[in-house]
C-alpha cells in the first residue's frame, strides 16, 4: 500500500544479528492528515447547520428570514475574509495552532447559540464566532498540511481532506434535523458543540502536527535523511513567497480567476439556484433534494478522485478539463426533462464540483513552495468567495428581469469553458528554486 513504510526488526539468534521480519506502518504523515480532515469535517458541517434552525428560530422568536438570513449572509462573508489571514498566521506559526483555536471559537460559538435570546446574539455566535472557526478549520489550512506533509500523493492528500469538508455536510445536517426534531433546535445547537470540543479538539491536540520534523521524519515521499529534511524545510520556510511578491507572478492570477469561475459556477450559482429552479420546472422538493443528496455524496468521490488523477497526470490539463467539462454540465441543466436525468446531471455535477480544488492548491504549493500555501491559497479561496457572491446575485438579478434562470446558467457555462483556457496558461514552474541540503559532514 502506498501509505506504509516498512521497518526491519533484527533478531539474535546464535550469537549472529540478523533480520527476520518487516513490519509495515503507516507513514505519520496519514495519521496527522486523517485528523485534520476529521477536524474539516465537523467544522464545515457544523457551520452549514443554520439552515436547519430558521424555521425554528422564526417559530420561537417572530424574527423574519431576512433577518436572520443576514447573519448566514456575513457567516459566508466572514468565511472567505478569514482566508488570507488564517493562512498567512498558519504560514508563520503553523497550522496545528491555527486549528485548536478554531475548533475552541466553533465550539464556544456553537454553544452560544443554544442561548441565544435576541436577534443580535445570533449574529455574533453563528454571524460571527462561528464563521471565524470554520474558517480556521477549512481548506487553507488543510493545503498548508498537505503541502509540508506531502512530497508525494500531495494531490490525494488535498482530495482527501477536501472530501472531508463536502462529508461534513452530509454528516452533520441530517444529525442536526434528527436531534431538533426530537430534542429541540437549542439542545441540537448544544450538543453539537459539546460532541465538537469533547471529541474533535482532543484529536486536533493529540495527532495534528505542524512539520514532520517534529515527529522525527521526513515528509511521505521525501528522499534522504529526517536531518536533511529538516533542514529543507528551514531553507524553504526562508524563501517563502508572500502575497507582494505573488502579485507579479502571472500564474498566481491566472490561479485567481479560474477559482473566482469555481465560485461562480457552483456554490454561487448552482447551490444558491438549484432548488427554485428545479421545483419551477415542476420537480417535487423531494426529487430536488434528492439531487443534492446525490450531488454531495459524489462531490466526495470526486475530489478524492480528482486527487489521485492530478498525482499521475499532473495538473494544468485536468484542471482545464474540469472546467470545460462543468460548462458543458451546466448546459445540460436546461435540458432535464424528468427526475432520472435530473439526478444524473445531479451526479455528473457533483463529481466535478470541488475535483478543481487539488489541482489549483497542488500548483499553488508547487509554483510557490509549500511554506507560501497558506497564505496565497487563503487569497485564491477568498476570490472563490467573490465569485460566489456575483454568481448567486447575478443570477437573482437575471431571474427577475427575465423570469428564469436560463441566460443565468448559459453565462456560467461560458465562464467555464474561459476558466479551461485560463488553466491551460498556467505554467508549472517554480518561482523560487528548489534549494538543495549538503548532508552534515561526518564526525569522527
Amino acid at each position: 500500500m502506498v501509505f506504509l513504510d516498512t521497518v526491519r526488526i533484527p533478531t539474535r539468534r546464535a550469537g549472529i544479528l540478523r533480520p527476520v521480519s518487516s513490519i509495515r506502518r503507516v507513514h505519520p504523515a496519514w495519521i496527522v492528515l486523517g485528523a485534520v480532515t476529521v477536524c474539516m469535517l465537523a467544522a464545515s458541517g457544523i457551520r452549514s447547520v443554520f439552515g436547519v434552525y430558521i424555521k425554528p428560530m422564526e417559530a420561537e422568536f417572530g424574527w423574519g428570514r431576512g433577518a436572520l438570513s443576514g447573519a448566514a449572509a456575513i457567516s459566508l462573508l466572514l468565511l472567505g475574509a478569514a482566508g488570507p489571514v488564517v493562512g498567512r498566521l498558519a504560514d508563520r506559526w503553523g497550522p496545528r495552532r491555527i486549528v485548536i483555536v478554531s475548533l475552541l471559537l466553533l465550539g464556544i460559538g456553537s454553544i452560544g447559540a443554544s442561548y441565544v435570546q435576541k436577534l443580535w446574539h445570533v449574529y455574533v455566535t453563528t454571524g460571527f464566532l462561528m464563521a471565524l472557526g470554520a474558517g480556521g478549520a477549512s481548506m487553507t489550512t488543510g493545503s498548508t498540511v498537505a503541502a509540508r506533509w506531502f512530497e508525494a500523493r500531495r494531490g490525494m492528500a488535498i482530495g482527501i481532506s477536501a472530501g472531508g469538508m463536502s462529508a461534513g455536510q452530509l454528516v452533520m445536517i441530517p444529525l442536526a434535523s434528527v436531534l431538533t426534531l426530537w430534542f429541540g433546535w437549542r439542545t441540537s445547537y448544544l450538543w453539537l458543540g459539546v460532541a465538537l470540543l469533547a471529541v474533535v479538539l482532543p484529536i486536533a491536540l493529540f495527532f495534528i502536527r505542524d512539520d514532520p520534523a517534529e515527529r522525527g521524519v521526513r515528509p511521505y515521499g521525501a528522499t534522504g535523511t529526517a536531518l536533511a529534511a529538516a533542514q529543507l524545510a528551514a531553507v524553504e520556510k526562508s524563501q517563502r513567497v508572500r502575497l507582494q511578491e505573488a502579485m507579479y507572478v502571472p500564474q498566481f492570477w491566472l490561479l485567481m480567476a479560474t477559482f473566482f469561475v469555481c465560485g461562480y459556477t457552483s456554490n454561487g450559482m448552482v447551490l444558491t439556484h438549484f432548488m427554485p429552479h428545479a421545483l419551477e420546472h415542476n420537480f417535487s422538493e423531494l426529487q430536488a433534494s434528492t439531487a443534492l443528496g446525490v450531488m454531495g455524496a459524489m462531490n466526495v468521490v470526486g475530489t478524492i478522485s480528482s486527487g489521485w488523477i492530478c498525482d499521475r497526470l499532473g495538473r494544468r490539463g485536468p484542471l482545464a478539463f474540469y472546467y470545460f467539462f462543468r460548462g458543458v454540465s451546466l448546459l445540460f441543466l436546461l435540458y432535464v426533462w424528468n427526475a432520472p436525468s435530473l439526478h444524473v446531471w445531479a451526479a455528473i455535477f457533483g463529481l466535478n464540483y470541488i475535483s478543481t480544488v487539488p489541482p489549483t492548491t497542488t500548483l499553488t504549493a508547487n509554483i510557490f513552495g509549500r511554506y507560501s500555501v497558506g497564505e496565497l491559497s487563503g487569497w485564491i479561496f477568498f476570490s472563490h468567495q467573490v465569485g460566489s457572491a456575483l454568481g448567486a446575485a447575478l443570477a437573482g438579478w437575471i431571474y427577475e428581469w427575465t423570469g428564469g434562470y436560463e441566460i443565468a446558467f448559459v453565462s456560467a457555462a461560458i465562464m467555464g469553458f474561459i476558466a479551461a483556457g485560463l488553466a491551460l496558461a498556467i505554467r508549472e514552474e517554480p518561482v523560487v528554486s528548489r534549494p538543495t541540503v549538503s548532508p552534515a559532514p561526518a564526525t569522527t
